[in-house]
């Protein structure tokens, strides 16, 4: 019989290719069991972890693009956050997986795109910065006049007094909001291998290796849990990077005027 050690030598990895090919049968350990759902973790902070960096990004343009005067800039950044936002999580994925067959069967260099790792990792990516863009352009209508107007004053205009005054007041303002994108950023992750995106040869992620051990044991209350207390753990170091960041970003303020961490619970999307 295998010990511990063994195990996680054999399937630790297994979510990327390294180690053990096939998983186990029959008479499943509670080791096996923790070790190949912490191994599809990789995939969830992977996803989590590109999305929000690269998404990041294009929700601040996104942002301004929705605040600005000029409607060849706004209208775009409107309709791209409301289509987003408007439409549930799962149907993008579903979507972008048939539009990505369909572009890769005309254009064989896209194959690339129907698998996950790239695919899902695109609808994601948009998905976030657009919620993150509604984060951002309400922080951006909230930002203090006589901020800007002293900058004004200093004969602060354009790109320097963005990076200097609007930009930090917006991530201020909006962190607290953003931390709440990015945990729930996460456990969206679960949804990509529920949906058309295929896991190749059972590399899924945590999810895809509890139901796995929850079917052949027809026994929910055991993967599950693990499942769930490998995500509280996940929840538990973002919230406490983005308090590292929160309080960074708030140190020049008294402390009655600081920005306080308030999570709220999202029951859709």
């Amino acid at each position: 019989m295998k010990s511990c050690i063994d195990t996680i030598q054999d399937y630790g990895l297994r979510s990327i290719g390294i180690g053990e090919r096939l998983l186990p049968k029959s008479d499943f350990t509670l080791c096996e069991q923790f070790t190949l759902i912490g191994s599809g973790m990789i995939w969830n902070i992977y996803f989590g972890l590109m999305a929000l960096v690269t998404g990041y990004f294009l929700a601040v343009t996104l942002a301004l693009g929705k605040s600005a005067s000029n409607p060849w800039a706004r209208k775009p950044a409107e309709w791209f956050i409301f289509i987003f936002r408007g439409s549930p999580l799962f149907i993008q994925f579903f979507f972008a997986y048939f539009f990505f067959l369909s572009l890769k069967k005309s254009y064989p260099m896209f194959d690339m795109l129907t698998s996950a790792w790239a695919g899902a990792l695109i609808v994601l990516f948009m998905n976030t910065a657009a919620y993150s863009a509604e984060i951002f352009y309400g922080a951006l209508r909230t930002i203090p006049k006589g901020d800007v107007e002293a900058a004004d004053a200093y004969g602060m205009s354009g790109w320097p007094r963005f990076r200097r005054i609007v930009w930090p007041t917006m991530m201020r303002l909006a962190w607290p909001a953003y931390t709440n994108e990015a945990i729930f950023l996460f456990h969206a992750t679960t949804l990509v291998f529920f949906s058309a995106f295929p896991a190749w040869q059972q590399r899924g992620d945590a999810l895809y290796y509890a139901s796995y051990f929850a079917d052949k044991t027809f026994n929910p209350f055991i993967p599950y849990p693990i499942l769930a207390f490998y995500f509280i753990l996940l929840t538990l170091t973002v919230v406490g990077v983005f308090g590292v960041i929160n309080t960074r970003l708030n140190r020049h303020l008294p402390a009655e005027r600081r920005a306080k961490m308030r999570f709220r619970l999202n029951l859709a999307r």
